[in-house]
């Protein structure tokens, strides 16, 4: 099967997108990347799903509106990357989906980022608590815009039989990056930063047994928020890591953000902009400031603090420290960040996705096109392990042509 599959993140910066060959069946899944692309999502749109993403600036009407401008957002941005491919519509078989995640609370969370006074008046005792997940961009609006079934909503059905709903690429981690010789961290920096621990091929049977993934913290989204700050809103990011690379990281700023709880939870575990978000950015800037420190200085320790909770999760919660560990998403772009890490990760090797094949900024989305190659053969596609789940599932929910 042809398959695209799409992916915005918790940066919410576009849509990439990845056309991949798939035959086969795990372990011995063959691929082929033919193509990807990022897409930028118009400028209104942007501003409209971060404005969605704080309960008080968001509402029934906006979120309404917003699911079905991100169908015509993912729809574009898939028939762009067939173009890339040199494939018309017809030639695909399938696309999956992630969506916009917008709000995500994970079992034990309790009620992280829920707003004051929800669970009040006609809403039932502790749903304000009650693990759940909300990813839009309509997908009956992606299929008539491209004569393509769509897997989409990937994350609830993993979420309903008792786990995070997340990290789902453990799956596309274990088959694309795994070696017969080497302990691997597959490490993804988007917004939020993820890894995937995958011991050697050789150790474990024809399965994902011993492979297993949690959210480690902050990617670059706290640094994209004070960027953006330290800019009035000129930089949507610190364009390779110039600012940090500049400041003098604040260590006891760095460890009472490390204090943070979330660091001492055992996996499996997940977070998003709910803790690591703009009201934690707003904090942060307000407390830098009143310490006199400069921009320069704010972006060194948030991107120390990046760095710091990837380094210390690897070695609280990983059984064996990595040989090798491979970074991937929009912090695989920035060199500063790229240098502090492997100062803390050594002795293990760091190297990026585009060095074993797979561009740094295609690889979740590539991910999604394996999810829903399984998803459509019938296939559980998250790894319970990973997500904490009671048992395998198959993931999403399919709308046909």
């Amino acid at each position: 099967m042809i398959v695209v599959g799409l992916m915005s993140g918790t940066s919410a910066d576009g849509v990439d997108a990845a056309v991949v060959r798939l035959d086969g069946a795990p372990p011995r899944l063959d691929w082929e990347l033919l193509a990807h692309s990022h897409l930028p999502h118009p400028d209104q749109v942007r501003a409209e799903i971060f404005a969605c993403f704080r309960p008080e600036s968001s509402s029934v009407d906006r979120l309404c509106s917003l699911n079905f401008a991100l169908g015509e957002v993912f729809a574009g941005a898939a028939l762009e990357a067939i173009h890339a491919a040199g494939l018309k519509p017809a030639d695909v078989d399938l696309i999956g989906s992630h969506g916009q995640t917008l709000w995500h609370v994970p079992p034990g969370a309790g009620g992280a980022g829920v707003p004051p006074g929800a669970g009040g008046a006609g809403v039932p005792p502790g749903a304000a608590e009650r693990a759940s997940t909300l990813q839009i961009g309509e997908a009956a609006v992606i299929v008539e815009r491209t004569g393509i079934p769509v897997v989409s909503n990937f994350r609830t059905r993993d979420m309903a039989a008792g786990g995070q709903g997340a990290p789902l690429v453990p799956l596309a981690d274990w088959l694309l990056f795994s070696d017969p010789r080497l302990t691997r961290a597959a490490q993804n920096i988007g917004g939020i930063g993820n890894v995937t621990y995958l011991p050697p091929v050789s150790d474990r049977a024809s399965t994902a047994q011993g492979v297993f993934a949690f959210d480690t913290g902050p990617g670059n989204m706290l640094m994209d928020d004070a960027a953006r700050r330290a800019s009035q809103g000129a930089l949507e990011y610190d364009r390779d890591g110039a600012l940090a690379a500049q400041g003098h990281c604040d260590h006891e700023l760095l460890e009472s953000l490390l204090a943070d709880a979330y660091f001492e939870a055992a996996p499996p575990k997940t977070t998003g902009r709910e803790r690591f978000g703009a009201q934690l950015g707003a904090q942060i800037w307000q407390t830098g400031k009143e310490r006199g420190l400069s921009a320069a200085d704010m972006l060194a320790t948030l991107t120390a603090f990046t760095v710091e909770s990837i380094a210390r999760a690897y070695r609280r919660f990983l059984p064996v420290f990595p040989d090798e560990v491979i970074i991937s998403g929009g912090g695989a772009y920035n060199p500063t960040l790229k240098m502090m890490l492997a100062e803390c990760l050594a002795p293990a090797r760091l190297l990026t996705s585009a060095e074993l094949g797979i561009p740094a900024d295609a690889k979740e989305a590539l991910a999604f096109a394996v999810l829903a190659y399984e998803t459509w053969h019938g296939r559980p596609g998250n790894i319970p392990a990973a997500t904490g789940a009671s048992h395998p599932v198959i993931l999403g929910t399919l709308t046909s042509v």
